[in-house]
């Protein structure tokens, strides 16, 4: 890998994620991948929830949906690196692993929100389920037993964050025959995330983590920014 020179830290997360992937399709109990269940990361509530799930879910992706993994890592590569080699590893590690907390801190404030909307509260009190319609305890079971997994939310922050530093690259984008440049197309791609999450699209993507990830990086972008040094440009 070191011929394609990619830098450090993203050589060492794809190897990292690629490694985690082969153990999930290897760990199966039956149908069910047991690594999903003690690796992704669960409602904070949620007797399935463990400490090491913020980080470790960040390294899961979905064992039935291989495109899930290798548009992430795709992504990874391809903006991870670029950001690697203008901020330095640390500075390009900090960035990866805060904006993958943030994409889970979103989407755990959008769950405690729905949580509270059917029970009044953020946890869960089985005395409370007693008079919840059933289509609002299929909601509670979605948000309590369901995992969120993938490199996703910290993808998002690289999107961010390489659109704001390099706003005239040129980027191809599948089905456009043209390239658009990022400062286009990727603000268009966080609109539609918005769009989907608000209109509960695609129920089983976590689209507010993405927007968590995106906004973090948005954030860490505006204060890391020498305001002296203006933002590169490509073209």
């Amino acid at each position: 890998m070191n011929n394609l020179n990619i830098p450090p830290v993203v050589k060492n997360l794809l190897i990292i994620n690629v490694i985690f992937f082969i153990a999930t399709l290897m760990f199966k109990n039956g149908d069910e991948f047991t690594l999903v269940k003690y690796l992704s990361v669960f409602y904070f509530d949620s007797p399935f929830f463990k400490p090491w799930q913020p980080v470790t879910y960040m390294f899961m992706h979905s064992p039935v949906d291989y495109f899930h993994i290798i548009f992430n890592m795709f992504a990874l590569y391809s903006f991870g690196s670029a950001l690697e080699v203008r901020w330095g590893a640390k500075k390009f590690f900090v960035f990866y692993f805060v904006t993958g907390l943030g994409a889970l801190g979103l989407q755990w404030a959008v769950q405690a929100y729905e949580v509270y909307s059917v029970l009044g509260s953020i946890t869960f009190d089985v005395t409370q389920t007693l008079n919840i319609s059933p289509d609002k305890m299929q909601l509670l079971n979605d948000i309590y037993a369901g995992p969120m997994l993938g490199a996703s939310g910290a993808i998002f922050g690289l999107l961010v964050g390489f659109g704001m530093l390099y706003p005239n690259a040129e980027l191809f984008i599948m089905f456009i025959p043209v390239p658009v440049k990022a400062k286009y197309i990727i603000p268009i791609y966080i609109l539609v995330e918005l769009f989907l999450g608000v209109g509960k699209f695609q129920t089983s993507v976590a689209h507010f983590a993405h927007l968590g990830g995106a906004l973090i990086g948005f954030i860490l972008v505006k204060l890391w920014k020498d305001k002296n040094t203006p933002y590169d440009y490509y073209g």
